[in-house]
C-alpha cells in the first residue's frame, strides 16, 4: 500500500473493494447511541468484514494498526493482531519498536502490556535487556506506574536480567527514599533474585541499609514496613535483632517524627520484645501534656500517645489498646 492510497478513505481505496464493511449493530432502537467519528466509524465497519472472514494478511495487520491508534483500549483488534502476526510470521521486533510508541502514549492500558508480554515470551531471553529498558523509560516518566513494575518483575522472573536489579533499586531510592514502588521491587529482588541467597542470606546488609533510611527519613512508612519484611515467618530474630529496637530508640529520642517507631515498638511488645527502663523512659517523654494519665503498661501508654499524635488513626490505636492484654 503507498502514501497516497494509506491517506484514503478505506471505502475509496481501491485495495478495499473487494471488501463489504460490516456496520455497528445497535439494535433497531438505540437509547444513548455513541457520536463516533467519521473515520472511527469506518475502520471499524472494515475491521468487523475481516474479522469475520478471518482474514490474515498484510493489509488487515495494517487496519489493525489504524484500529489501534484510535482505540488503543479494544482488547478484539489486539488479539485479532496477534493472530495475524502469528499467521504472518511477522518480524516481532518491529513489533517491540510498534508497541514503544504506543506505549509512551498509553501507559496504564491493559491490553498494551498484555500485548508486549505476549511478543516478548515469544522472543524470549535475547529481549531481555531491551524490556528491562524499556520500563526504566516507562518508570522515568511515572515511577508508580503498576503495570510498568509488573511487566518488570515478569520479564525478571520469566526472561532473566537479575544481575543489576539491585543496583536500580538502589539508584531509585537514592533519588527518592520515599519511592514505594522501588523498596517493594527491592524486597522483589532480596527474596526472589537466584543469585543473592535469598532473604536469610541477605538479611544482615539489608537491615543496615534500611536502618539508614529510616535514621535519614523517620517519618517516611516505606523502610519500616521493609525492615519488618525482612523478617518475615521469623518473629523471634525480629524480637531479638538489637539493631531493630536501636532504630526504634534513636528516633524517639529524637522526639520527632516518631509515629512508626512508635508503632513498631508496639509491634516488639505484642511479640514478647522486651523493653528496659530507656525505652520506657523514652516513651514516657513523648506523652502529650494534655493525654490520659500515665499508664504504668508501656504498649498501653505507647496507644495512648498513638492517638494523639496520629489522630488519623485515632480509632484504630484506641482498638489496639483495648485488645492488648493485662500486662505485655
Amino acid at each position: 500500500m503507498d502514501a497516497e492510497e494509506h491517506k484514503l478513505p478505506l471505502s475509496q481505496n481501491p485495495e478495499w473493494a473487494d471488501v463489504t464493511p460490516i456496520p455497528q449493530d445497535d439494535g433497531p432502537n438505540p437509547v444513548v447511541p455513541i457520536a463516533y467519528k467519521p473515520e472511527f466509524i469506518e475502520t471499524m465497519d472494515y475491521f468487523r468484514a475481516v474479522y469475520k472472514a478471518n482474514e490474515f494478511s498484510l493489509r488487515a495487520l495494517q487496519l489493525t494498526h489504524q484500529a489501534i491508534l484510535l482505540n488503543p483500549g479494544n482488547y478484539t483488534v489486539w488479539h485479532f493482531r496477534r493472530l495475524i502476526l502469528d499467521a504472518l510470521g511477522i518480524d516481532l521486533n518491529e513489533e517491540l519498536e510498534f508497541m514503544s510508541g504506543i506505549s509512551e502514549n498509553n501507559p496504564k492500558n491493559y491490553q498494551i502490556w498484555h500485548h508486549r508480554r505476549w511478543i516478548a515470551e515469544k522472543l524470549g531471553t535475547d529481549v531481555a535487556s531491551k524490556e528491562l529498558d524499556f520500563t526504566k523509560r516507562m518508570l522515568f516518566l511515572d515511577a508508580k506506574n503498576y503495570h510498568a513494575w509488573s511487566y518488570r518483575q515478569w520479564v525478571l522472573q520469566t526472561l532473566g536480567g537479575w544481575e543489576n536489579e539491585l543496583n536500580y533499586c538502589h539508584q531509585l531510592l537514592e533519588e527518592d527514599v520515599f519511592n514505594n514502588s522501588a523498596w517493594n521491587q527491592r524486597y522483589f529482588v532480596v527474596t526472589g533474585s537466584p543469585l543473592l541467597g535469598g532473604l536469610e542470606a541477605m538479611r544482615e546488609s539489608e537491615v543496615k541499609y534500611t536502618v539508614e533510611a529510616i535514621l535519614h527519613s523517620p517519618e517516611n512508612e516505606s523502610p519500616w514496613r521493609y525492615l519488618r519484611g525482612l523478617y518475615k515467618n521469623d518473629p523471634k530474630s525480629w524480637i531479638s535483632d538489637p539493631q531493630v529496637s536501636s532504630v526504634c530508640l534513636k528516633v524517639l529520642s529524637a522526639k520527632a517524627n516518631h509515629v512508626f517507631a512508635l508503632s513498631t515498638l508496639l509491634d516488639l511488645l505484642s511479640h514478647g520484645f522486651q523493653a528496659n527502663q530507656e525505652f520506657k523512659d523514652a516513651v514516657d517523654s513523648l506523652r502529650p501534656s494534655n493525654s490520659d494519665p500515665p499508664d504504668s503498661d508501656l504498649a498501653k501508654a505507647i496507644c495512648s500517645i498513638l492517638r494523639h499524635v496520629d489522630p488519623m488513626r485515632v480509632n484504630y490505636w484506641t482498638w489496639r489498646k483495648n485488645k492488648l492484654p493485662l500486662s505485655v
